[in-house]
C-alpha cells in the first residue's frame, strides 16, 4: 500500500520517528535499519509548504505575503519559528579568507585540498 508523505506526516504528527526499511523498486532491494529523517522531512507540512514557497520564490518576503495573504511580521516570525525548529549549526563564508585560516580549515578536515586551492586562487585575483 503507498501512502504520500503527508499522510506520513498527518500520521505522526509532532512525534519523533525513524523510517525503518527502504525499498528500491528498480533494484528489487530492501534495505533495514533506523534511518533519521533529514532536517526539513522533520517539519509538519505546512511548515514543508511554506519553505517550499519560500524558495520557489527566491526567499521574497512580498511573494510571500501575497502568495499566504500574510503581512511581513507575520512572515518573518514564521520563518523564524521554523528555523528554531533547527539545531544549531555553524555556517562559515569563505570568502577573503586569509591563507593562514585557509591551511587551518584544510589541517581541521573541514575542506578539502581542492577547496583549498579555489579559495586561495580566488585570494590571488583580488
Amino acid at each position: 500500500m503507498k501512502h504520500d508523505w503527508n499522510y506520513l506526516t498527518a500520521l505522526t504528527g509532532s512525534k519523533s520517528f525513524f523510517v525503518s526499511r527502504i525499498t528500491l523498486k528498480e533494484e528489487d532491494v530492501s534495505i533495514e535499519g533506523e534511518f533519521e529523517l533529514p532536517l526539513l522531512g522533520r517539519l509538519n507540512t505546512e511548515d514543508q509548504l511554506f519553505i517550499a514557497a519560500f524558495i520557489k520564490t527566491h526567499g521574497s518576503i512580498k511573494q510571500m505575503e501575497e502568495i499566504f495573504g500574510i503581512s511581513y511580521p507575520t512572515v518573518k516570525n514564521r520563518l523564524n519559528a521554523i528555523g528554531d525548529l533547527f539545531e544549531p549549526f555553524d555556517i562559515k563564508i569563505r570568502t577573503n579568507t586569509p591563507s593562514n585560516t585557509v591551511l587551518e580549515l584544510l589541517d581541521k578536515g573541514e575542506i578539502d585540498v581542492r577547496e583549498a586551492l579555489a579559495m586561495l586562487s580566488r585570494q590571488e585575483e583580488k
